[in-house]
């Protein structure tokens, strides 16, 4: 007689984090879901009433294991230094054992439902506050936005940790990103820019229909999610008569997300060449590299996202040579990290590259022009984490 086991809602939660991270949260049923666990679609249903009920379930469950490991940490030391320090390696542990869904509360949290947004929203609130109000006693000179740019900026160095699939032993990593954090909330930061610094972007004419629908097919994607656009939609933005214009450019919607991932690839491994070539010592190659990839960033903030959060729909003949471009770039830099820091073994520089890029998507979304988080501070804060 085959029983029940016992922890079937949690194996559950775990298959299905595993596929919403991997195909995103549309591109997932709860077929697929069952088919993974081996059991039937109805035995799937008797423990969640929907794929949204599980969806909300798992990143709700991790927002709160995030406040939770916050909360242990505050009560744990005397000290401010100790509590940050604790802190980090709280959210760090979190992250490890939650990796999947971590996955989806960066990049997939927009399809919650708006109470449900809100909570998630409130969870990571709480996080950053016991971060903000640690980094106040440290850093008693800064003002509280400049406590909340680099608050978030520690959160996207540890969650970048649910952007790719390399592996440290836990203390090594809780070391490499605890120091990575701390170096950028004891360094002294450059001053804020005094306007706003909007993205630099030429403009398309209307008759180069090739690059102007990938433009707004990308802003669509970042605006709505890949799986909530038409082409129809992509047509109309881009002053088409009819969704069959489309067709004269690319061969469909994930066409032109393949275009979308080739550009962005393209534009970080294009860099380094030159940069290398260019420059007398890895130190300055790196300074290179990095305005270079806070520039982009920010003045594609729409394709840097898309970029993150989209792979899942991308076309699996297109995967692989994707991931070998990013492998190859993050391998590259991770190569003048280590000539600058021998001591480092070369997954903890691929690491430490993750997190920086982690970093800068983070800042580039949640300040948005704002001159806190001027493209100035932003490159140096990510030289702090490559070079500590």
């Amino acid at each position: 007689m085959r029983r029940r086991p016992k922890n079937r809602r949690a194996q559950i939660a775990a298959s299905s984090a595993v596929a919403f991270g991997a195909a995103g949260y549309h591109g997932v049923s709860m077929e697929d879901i069952a088919a993974g666990l081996g059991i039937s679609s109805a035995a799937l249903y008797r423990h969640y009433p929907s794929k949204y009920a599980l969806f909300r379930e798992e990143l709700l469950r991790v927002g709160q294991a995030f406040t939770a490991s916050i909360a242990a940490s505050v009560d744990a030391t005397p000290t401010a230094a100790e509590r940050l320090r604790h802190m980090l390696t709280g959210l760090v542990g979190a992250t490890m054992e939650n990796r999947a869904t971590v996955t989806l509360v960066r990049w997939e949290g927009r399809y919650l439902e708006p109470a449900d947004r809100l909570v998630l929203d409130e969870q990571r609130a709480c996080v950053q506050v016991a971060l903000d109000e640690q980094l106040a006693v440290l850093r008693p000179e800064l003002t509280a936005p400049d406590l909340r740019m680099l608050s978030t900026a520690m959160f996207g160095v540890i969650t970048s940790i649910a952007d790719h699939h390399a592996a440290l032993p836990a203390r090594t990593l809780n070391r490499l990103l605890g120091e990575a954090c701390l170096a950028m909330a004891e360094s002294g930061l450059p001053p804020a820019a005094t306007i706003s610094e909007q993205p630099t972007q030429v403009e398309i004419p209307d008759s180069f229909k090739h690059e102007l629908l990938l433009r707004k097919a990308v802003e669509l994607f970042h605006e709505r999610g890949y799986p909530n656009v038409s082409v129809e939609d992509i047509a109309s933005a881009a002053g088409l008569s009819a969704a069959s214009a489309v067709y004269r450019f690319y061969r469909g919607k994930s066409d032109i997300l393949a275009a979308a991932f080739r550009r962005a690839a393209d534009r970080v491994s294009g860099a380094i060449g030159p940069a290398v070539a260019n420059t007398t010592d890895s130190g300055t190659a790196l300074d290179v590299l990095i305005g270079q990839f806070v520039t982009d960033t920010f003045d594609e903030r729409a394709l840097a996202v898309v970029y993150y959060a989209e792979f899942g729909h991308v076309p699996a003949e297109e995967r692989a040579v994707l991931r070998n471009i990013q492998r190859l770039s993050v391998q590259e830099w991770a190569r003048l990290v280590r000539e600058e820091r021998p001591q480092l073994s070369a997954a903890e520089s691929r690491f430490l590259v993750h997190a920086a890029f982690a970093m800068v998507i983070d800042l580039g979304q949640a300040f948005a022009g704002n001159p806190i988080a001027c493209r100035a501070r932003v490159a140096y804060l990510m030289r702090r984490v490559l070079l500590g």
